[in-house]
């Protein structure tokens, strides 16, 4: 008995000594201001295992706490997301089961592309460990939609998230979007005609068959533009309205497809051909501060391809 307490006792003390040296030479680096530190003192989460000497989720906390005063004293967070990255592969290797850490990277680690792509990792090792948990995936969707602009494996990660339990419920219908603008209109309308099917209330169902009405309409506009497309290549000019495809003795089309919410067609201000019910097409809409984000993801990823 005496044994085991002085083994406790000595496990205790080495832990506290490690704790308080490892804060001593943070602070002789003048580690508390964020930015100036240097992100190469982060020990590895192996050395960091051993030297705990068993108190594994204590020294994850500490090392957690280290990650969200990074964040508190930084004034440029950017400047400090590599070594965030190190701090919470420290935490998430201690203690696994931890929940909020795998998250908070990905909201800060978006300085650059391997910050985004370790983000990303991270959020992967949350899904393993919680799998039962839609934020890690909506996390990771939203990653691969906006900033590795890869529509198909964003619908791919957050397919799962809808079923779970406290999925939003806009949850479903975002992902038919990721789909439509990538494998096409018919494969979002097979994921939501299922999900419609196994939808455990009418209210559930009702939204399903929203979303599959504006599929519905979004492929009666584009059988419009493709009427719209051959009126230039014939007349060699544009509409100036959609009524403008049934003029003249050979017109393009006969007949102008219904609208299925028994509203009309018309070209709006974007010159587009859209329902007077929606207003607008079927996309996932982005604002132009996002799209700079984009084109300079964009630009950065292509950089990194070409000198390989």
């Amino acid at each position: 008995m005496r044994h085991a307490l002085l083994s406790k006792t000595l496990r205790t003390l080495a832990l506290v000594a490690l704790v308080a040296s490892t804060g001593w030479t943070h602070a002789r680096l003048g580690a508390p201001n964020g930015a100036e530190q240097d992100e190469n003192f982060v020990p590895r989460p192996e050395l960091v295992h051993t030297a705990s000497f068993g108190f594994t989720a204590l020294a994850a906390d500490y090392y957690w706490l280290q990650a969200v005063q990074l964040v508190g004293n930084a004034g440029d967070v950017s400047r400090s997301a590599t070594q965030i990255g190190k701090l919470l592969d420290i935490v998430t290797e201690l203690d696994p089961w931890v929940d909020h850490p795998y998250r908070f990277g990905a909201v800060w680690m978006t300085d650059s592309l391997r910050n985004v792509q370790h983000a990303n990792d991270l959020l992967r090792r949350g899904i393993a460990y919680h799998p039962e948990d839609w934020r890690d995936r909506f996390y990771l969707g939203f990653n691969q939609f906006f900033y590795l602009e890869d529509n198909e494996a964003a619908a791919e990660t957050l397919e799962p998230a809808t079923r779970l339990t406290g999925a939003p419920p806009y949850l479903p219908r975002l992902v038919a979007r990721l789909r439509s603008e990538s494998d096409g209109l018919d494969s979002a309308a097979v994921f939501l005609e299922e999900l419609a099917r196994r939808a455990p209330d009418d209210s559930k169902r009702a939204e399903y068959e929203k979303a599959l009405d504006e599929i519905e309409t979004e492929r009666r506009a584009r059988f419009l533009d493709e009427a719209r497309a051959e009126y230039k290549r014939r007349s060699g000019r544009d509409i100036t309205a959609v009524e403008d495809l049934l003029a003249g003795p050979s017109p393009v089309l006969r007949q102008i497809p219904s609208e299925p919410n028994g509203g009309e067609w018309k070209l709006n201000e974007a010159d587009q051909i859209v329902s007077t019910h929606y207003g607008s097409r079927y996309v996932v809409h982005r604002n132009p501060v996002d799209d700079e984000r984009r084109a300079r993801w964009r630009a950065e990823r292509e950089s990194e391809e070409t000198a390989k």
